[in-house]
């Protein structure tokens, strides 16, 4: 019996050293109405409501909730979202340098081949999100919380961590350029999936995090330096 126990311990040690994987999303919208003329209102409430192809460059709406809403092909290029709620809602193929989603809310939401740049996501919360594909550039995360959220096939160009909390959050077939990672808390994060891992600052709060032995062995310059150790041939 002794033996049958320690086999149960050594069980469930590997269970709990295993990474746990993200809680996956599908979003299933039900029949949209188009969103008539007219810009977004600060503080607006949109329900079952889509979006397609429109230019909200600049507008203003700030803590707006979009439930159930689809944005597709739409403009937003110095848009003003901070603290906008976005639930069960798909935003795909979205365009935009500047958006402001500081402080925002995503919860049940799939971003699909979207090309933005220097969107603000600074202090937002992200769970069970599915970024699939497209590209950002100089990603805003900085304090964020993000919980159940899968980045795949997408490219990540400098995007800032710093001061984020991360738990159970995938990367597949991702690239991340310039990534930085300082201050960042990990739980549960797996970078296996990553074709491309370029880390600016912050390897050493990797802590959390599980990587490939080839990773590992791309890293090792930047772990050799970060604890003080010199190679040489």
């Amino acid at each position: 019996m002794v033996q049958h126990g320690g086999m149960a311990a050594a069980r469930s040690a590997k269970k709990t050293a295993a990474t746990a994987g993200a809680r996956r999303v599908e979003v299933r919208l039900p029949p949209l109405a188009p969103f008539g003329a007219g810009e977004l209102e600060p503080e607006g409430d949109y329900d079952g409501l889509e979006f397609r192809d429109l230019d909200l460059a600049r507008q203003q709406a700030p803590s707006a909730r979009f439930l159930d809403c689809g944005l597709y092909g739409c403009v937003l290029d110095d848009t003003r979202l901070t603290g906008a709620r976005f639930i069960d809602s798909v935003l795909s193929g979205i365009r935009g340098v500047g958006t402001d989603l500081a402080r925002a809310s995503l919860r049940d939401v799939e971003v699909r081949d979207v090309r933005m740049g220097g969107v603000q996501l600074h202090g937002a919360v992200l769970e069970r999100v599915l970024v699939k594909g497209g590209k950002i550039d100089y990603l805003n995360l900085r304090e964020a919380e993000l919980r159940d959220v899968v980045f795949d096939g997408c490219v990540l160009s400098e995007p800032d961590f710093g001061g984020a909390r991360l738990t159970r959050v995938e990367f597949r077939g991702c690239e991340l350029r310039g990534a930085d990672f300082t201050g960042v808390r990990m739980a549960d994060v797996d970078l296996r999936g990553v074709t491309l891992l370029d880390i600016a600052r912050g390897v050493e709060r990797l802590a959390g995090a599980v990587i490939s032995p080839s990773q590992l062995l791309d890293l090792a310059p930047a772990f050799a330096a970060q604890v003080g150790v010199r190679v040489e041939a």
